[in-house]
């Protein structure tokens, strides 16, 4: 076994790796751009390694500053984690060239597998079934248009060395095709220095299922059964399950098998994932295999009981696997939630920034990862487990240099609900400030009752977000919970309150019995019971909720029970009453006396500012180009300017016919959130 790895990686992936070596008592060595100087894989690691400026293509993915980072430290075998140089075969084989291990599959499944156009070669060789598409190069984007008029609208233009939703653009018409092409081959040339493109057919109402497999270097391998990734934005998992709920026995067990027969056709070893696409009568495509660790292996790990990492080290160092296919069994349901770096209320756009505030809820150990003695946290084992992956920290920094991924959110039950169910209270507690973030989508998406049911296709959020995610209304039921947390808080604040005045020792009389709470368009009278327990409080309609936690004022996470339910609402005090955030809603929560009350009823509603005339940067970004000039009458939907940000071009159009009066940026500046791009008429 090896003494030393060094991670070519950075973030989450990086923190997962050591964890794991750690384990196994194999030192580490992290490796590090500028912007990474302080980052939590560099302090998690034994050593680290400096190797260049914050953009990737000067640090990370240079394959020379790797190699020199190895010879500093005498380490033994690279663990490449996703992304960057973990599917390149040019960085497989200087470590080959160097008798360095590679914690991966051979250079040949890399360059197999690793190409989406010669994978899809292979697999219609070895009998597995493919969406139709042209598999060869792509000179322009009118051979582009001829060629998705071939295949026929829509098709999906990808990025030959793509991954992670880079690359890739659905078009449905001649327009989408020409301006896609451009787009994906710029974005494949920024992410992976290969800008080569292919068009296949888009399959309509698909499902997105893969396999996980994993072989050794003695002809072994086996399926570590499915993932459901069909909860997707812009071609980007978002949540991920295992075992997919769309799937019946005979045909995971036909999927699995394919997969395998594929994974040894290619002489493959280690871990690596093939995906299918799936359609609504279970008959499956190949899509690509990746060869590498998939962002979403934590949900294989927990059904399963296998720490995927160390098999891949094991295998690496030339071990069987310790396992066969009968061995491998379905235990509960895990369910993945991707925290990601980005505004859902702008239109998910990438954010930046401090991490003012980070705390994950408690990581609780239990399933089949405790029961192996493969989980890395410290909690009892029960009927329900919660993980976090992440490679963040509270006051750290959140770079636009890098993909906004900050954590890997993962819940584990007995069944689908039981998981889903944990994932409600764990987002709920998931407490993140200073930057956007996605937790309220994500809180959406578990109470959404497609997904709860299980009928989900990867057109789940562009069918039921359309406009975008404009946050959540709350039921009546829910409303009426929170309205008697507010008043109990309430009224511990104001307890809190005659101490600090010293007004009298028996404060509690200070304290009124009626109050008016509002928030979400609607208000109730209630009255408030106390005791030592806690508090029953009476709402107009004639019900009363019993209401109990240990809340005190500036505590940012109340954790309550209500009727005996827990419930944890994230707390901000705003002028009169709460800021309230739970299951996706961020709700302002007034308190007040039933007269304050009736004179806030007149008080006039304040209009936010007229900016319909201006072009607003929606994110810090840099601008790729400028599409308009001064004076040029502009129509609805079409292109302003591009701004790129965490290696994604992101297209501004425009919102209505109208002429341009004024460019405030140009090619090249850099921009930040709301900095006005350019006026209109």
């Amino acid at each position: 076994m090896f003494d030393k790895i060094l991670i070519a990686n950075r973030g989450e992936i990086a923190c997962r790796v050591i964890k794991t070596a750690r384990k196994m008592g194999i030192r580490t060595v992290a490796v590090y751009s500028d912007a990474d100087r302080h980052a939590l894989h560099v302090e998690m690691a034994d050593e680290a390694v400096h190797i260049g400026p914050p953009p990737a293509n000067q640090s990370y993915i240079v394959i020379d500053k790797i190699m020199e980072a190895i010879r500093q430290t005498g380490a033994q075998a690279v663990h490449p984690g996703y992304g960057f140089l973990s599917e390149n075969p040019k960085f497989a084989e200087a470590l080959a060239a160097a008798n360095i291990a590679f914690v991966g599959p051979p250079v040949g499944a890399i360059e197999k597998m690793g190409d989406k156009i010669t994978s899809k070669k292979i697999a219609q060789e070895a009998g597995v079934s493919t969406v139709p598409g042209y598999m060869g190069l792509i000179e322009d984007a009118e051979e582009a248009v001829k060629i998705s008029n071939q295949i026929g609208y829509p098709v999906m233009i990808k990025a030959s060395a793509g991954g992670g939703g880079k690359g890739m653009r659905i078009a449905w018409t001649d327009a989408e095709a020409r301006e896609g092409f451009q787009s994906s081959k710029n974005e494949a040339a920024s992410s992976f220095g290969d800008d080569r493109i292919f068009i296949e057919k888009f399959v309509t109402q698909p499902r997105h299922i893969e396999i996980q497999v994993l072989a050794d270097t003695h002809g072994n391998a086996v399926y570590l059964h499915e993932r459901e990734c069909s909860i997707q934005r812009r071609n980007q998992k978002v949540v991920e399950e295992a075992p997919s709920p769309f799937l019946d026995e005979a045909t995971r067990k036909a999927m699995g098998e394919q997969a395998v027969a594929l994974a040894k056709a290619v002489g493959y070893a280690s871990a690596g994932t093939v995906e299918f696409i799936v359609d609504g009568d279970r008959n499956f495509y190949f899509l690509e295999m990746n060869t590498r660790l998939q962002v979403e292996h934590p949900v294989t790990e927990l059904i399963t009981g296998v720490d995927l990492v160390e098999q891949m080290i094991r295998v690496a160092a030339g071990e069987k696997l310790p396992f066969a296919q009968e061995d491998l069994k379905i235990t509960g349901w895990a369910i993945e939630n991707r925290l990601y770096a980005e505004d859902p209320y702008r239109g998910f756009l990438p954010s930046i920034g401090r991490l003012t505030r980070y705390r994950p809820p408690i990581e609780i150990a239990s399933g089949p990862m405790a029961a192996a003695g493969t989980w890395h946290g410290d909690a009892p084992t029960g009927k329900t487990a919660v993980r976090n992956d992440t490679g963040v920290f509270e006051g750290g920094e959140i770079s636009m240099y890098y993909d906004p991924m900050i954590a890997k959110l993962c819940t584990w039950g007995e069944t689908r609900d039981a998981a889903i169910e944990e994932m409600r209270q764990a987002l709920d507690r998931f407490e993140v400030e200073g930057i956007g973030h996605n937790l309220p989508f994500l809180a959406a998406v578990m109470d959404h009752p497609k997904f709860i049911s299980g009928d989900m296709t990867t057109a789940f959020i562009a069918e039921e977000y359309p406009e975008g995610f404009e946050g959540v209304e709350l039921s009546d039921d829910w409303l009426k919970k929170i309205a008697a947390s507010c008043a109990a808080m309430h009224r511990v604040a104001e307890i809190r309150r005659t101490r600090v005045s010293g007004r009298m020792d028996n404060h509690e009389r200070h304290v009124g019995e009626e109050w008016n709470v509002a928030l979400q368009g609607t208000d109730y009278t209630v009255r408030i019971d106390a005791d030592h327990d806690g508090s029953t409080i009476a709402l107009p309609d004639g019900t009363s909720h019993r209401v109990e936690g240990s809340w005190t004022p500036g505590d940012q996470l109340a954790e309550m029970t209500v009727d005996g339910q827990p419930i944890a609402l994230k707390v901000g005090k705003i002028s009169g009453g709460f800021r309230i955030r739970f299951r996706g809603a961020d709700l302002k929560v007034h308190v007040r006396t039933p007269r304050q009350a009736e004179l806030a009823r007149l008080m006039p509603e304040k209009l936010p500012p007229d900016t319909s005339k201006l072009l607003l940067c929606p994110m810090p970004g840099l601008v790729v180009k400028i599409d308009v000039e001064v004076g040029q009458e502009v129509q609805e939907g079409q292109a302003l300017c591009t701004i790129e940000a965490m290696k994604m071009e992101n297209i501004l159009r425009a919102e209505k016919k109208s002429i341009v009066t004024k460019i405030n940026a140009g090619a090249g500046d850099s921009l930040a959130v709301d900095e006005v791009i350019m006026e209109f008429e």
